[in-house]
C-alpha cells in the first residue's frame, strides 16, 4: 500500500480542535491529563500524511475507563499495536485520525512531544524531515514499515535536540526500524 504525503495544510489545526473537542466530550467522565496534537500535521509547514495524530494522555489507572468511553463514542479499540502503554483507537468517522490513549510520562508520549516541539522551533530540521518524507512517498510500492525506517535517520537528528537519553533514542530507533 502506497504512503501518501501532502504539503502542509492550514486546515489541520482546526481539524485537530474539532477532534479534541469531540474527544473531550466523550471523555467527560474520565480524568484526562491532556489531549495533544502530535505527528507531522501538528507542525506548521511540514509535509505529512493527511491524518491527524492525537495522544490522549491519562494516568495509568485511567487507561481502561478512557478506552471504554471512546468505544462508547464509536471508536474501535485496536490494542497497543506493539507499543507498551499506548492503546490505538480507530476513528468512527471523518476526518481521518490516529487516536492513542497513552500513559502519562512514558517514552512514547515524550518522544511525540519532543519531535513536535523541536520541529516547530527548527525550520531547518522541519524542512529536511519533510523532504525525506516526500521523497520516500514518491515510491508507489513503499510499505509503511519501509517509510518509517527511511525517515528514522532524520528523526534521530531531531531527537538529538531533545532531553531523551541515548538509550531512549535507541529504543525509538529500534521501534521505527523494526530491529
Amino acid at each position: 500500500m502506497a504512503v501518501t504525503v501532502v504539503p502542509s495544510s492550514p486546515e489541520w489545526p482546526a481539524l485537530f480542535s474539532r477532534i479534541a473537542a469531540d474527544l473531550a466530550d466523550a471523555l467527560a467522565d474520565v480524568p484526562v491529563v491532556a489531549i495533544e496534537h502530535v505527528g507531522s500535521t501538528s507542525v506548521p509547514g511540514l509535509a505529512a500524511k493527511p491524518i491527524i495524530d492525537v495522544d490522549v494522555i491519562v494516568r495509568r489507572e485511567n487507561v481502561a475507563p478512557a478506552i471504554a468511553a471512546l468505544v462508547a463514542a464509536g471508536y474501535t479499540h485496536r490494542g497497543d499495536l506493539g507499543v507498551t502503554d499506548r492503546e490505538s483507537m480507530a476513528e468512527p468517522d471523518e476526518p481521518r485520525r490516529n487516536v492513542y490513549v497513552c500513559v502519562e510520562g512514558t517514552l512514547h508520549v515524550r518522544n511525540h512531544l519532543a519531535v513536535r516541539d523541536i520541529l516547530r522551533r527548527r525550520p531547518d530540521l522541519r524542512d529536511r524531515y519533510g523532504a525525506v518524507k516526500t521523497t520516500l512517498a514518491e515510491d508507489p510500492d513503499l510499505e509503511i514499515g519501509a517509510y518509517l525506517a527511511g525517515k528514522s535517520p532524520v528523526l534521530q537528528e531531531v531527537l538529538a535536540e531533545s532531553d531523551l537519553t541515548d538509550a531512549e533514542k535507541d529504543a525509538i530507533l529500534r521501534l521505527n526500524t523494526g530491529t
